[in-house]
């Protein structure tokens, strides 16, 4: 059977799926990019690379994956509707495939008042939702959102969406995914897991669907660096649910990266062993020298 991509390849084949977040820097310096992706380089399956994430001006998802390529990695391109209307997305979703990226997130985007130019229009001509149905009507049936036929060569890429098991209203989470898997989505990153009961919970709902033999879902690992950062991700990120007793441990540390690393740890094995569960994303967040180990030891080698 041949395979989209090399992340298509590692899901379809039943194992567990490692892919890592690489940040464009601010600025046009491409060595940026290559210093984290050696870093990176064979530790995971596929690599995201971000589009202006948090609403800050960063280096373009395109020309960023445009790297990876030549360095022989994997991209995976995050689209967001934030900043451009579905004729923009439709030519970058174009000129991606063009490049060679075989692999596309459909994101909605983070509002542009949490970033730099709080001043900014939002696109949102769509959402992304609508992002998925309009790609996945590209790749399968060749044809524009306008009903046009696309006439020299479809995108044939692996669909990717997000998913947040935190955000409420709570009880439309599944639904809300169920709506991306019915409009394309081939797999899901979701957003940082720290807590694991609520997450099982969450998989219970998404399992008992038949949700998880639709789409191949990744869980969110973000590793906590220090007690700001913990406090910042437990009460000014949306969507992230960080438990009293993981705040406890890093407050109490005596090491707060050693602890975050081991919770990180923990984390990954408790998440493994959830029925649904295909993979894991990681985002280090400006620590990318920690995933090398972080995969090691969480029993992920080799990756094929």
């Amino acid at each position: 059977m041949t395979y989209r991509s090399n992340l298509e390849r590692v899901l379809s084949d039943g194992k567990f799926a490692v892919t890592v977040e690489i940040g464009p820097p601010k600025g046009c310096d491409p060595n940026k990019i290559k210093e984290k992706a050696k870093i990176v380089n064979g530790w995971a399956d596929a690599f995201n690379i971000t589009d202006n994430q948090t609403a800050v001006v960063r280096m373009s998802s395109f020309a960023s994956c445009c790297i990876l390529k030549k360095m022989k990695m994997e991209p995976v391109m995050q689209i967001t509707c934030r900043d451009r209307n579905r004729i923009a997305l439709q030519s970058d979703i174009l000129g991606a495939a063009a490049i060679g990226v075989k692999n596309i997130l459909c994101l909605t985007g983070d509002h542009q008042s949490f970033g730099n130019h709080p001043g900014a229009k939002g696109v949102y001509d769509i959402d992304s939702v609508q992002l998925i149905h309009i790609l996945r009507n590209m790749r399968d049936n060749g044809i524009f959102q306008s009903g046009d036929k696309i006439l020299a060569g479809n995108p044939d890429v692996f669909i990717g969406a997000a998913a947040n098991p935190y955000a409420d209203p709570y009880e439309l989470r599944v639904d809300r995914l169920e709506k991306k898997i019915a409009a394309g989505a081939d797999f899901i990153q979701t957003q940082s897991v720290f807590n694991v009961e609520k997450f099982s919970l969450y998989m219970d709902e998404v399992c008992s669907r038949g949700l998880d033999d639709r789409v191949h879902i990744l869980a969110g690992i973000t590793p906590l660096k220090s007690v700001k950062m913990t406090e910042r991700m437990r009460f000014f990120v949306p969507g992230v649910d960080v438990p009293e007793h993981i705040a406890k441990k890093m407050e109490n540390a005596k090491d707060p990266k050693e602890e975050g690393y081991n919770i990180a740890l923990e984390l990954i094995s408790e998440i493994k062993q959830i029925k649904g569960v295909h993979g894991i994303h990681i985002t280090a967040l400006f620590w990318e020298d920690i995933i090398p180990s972080l995969v090691k030891d969480s029993g992920l080698l080799p990756r094929l």
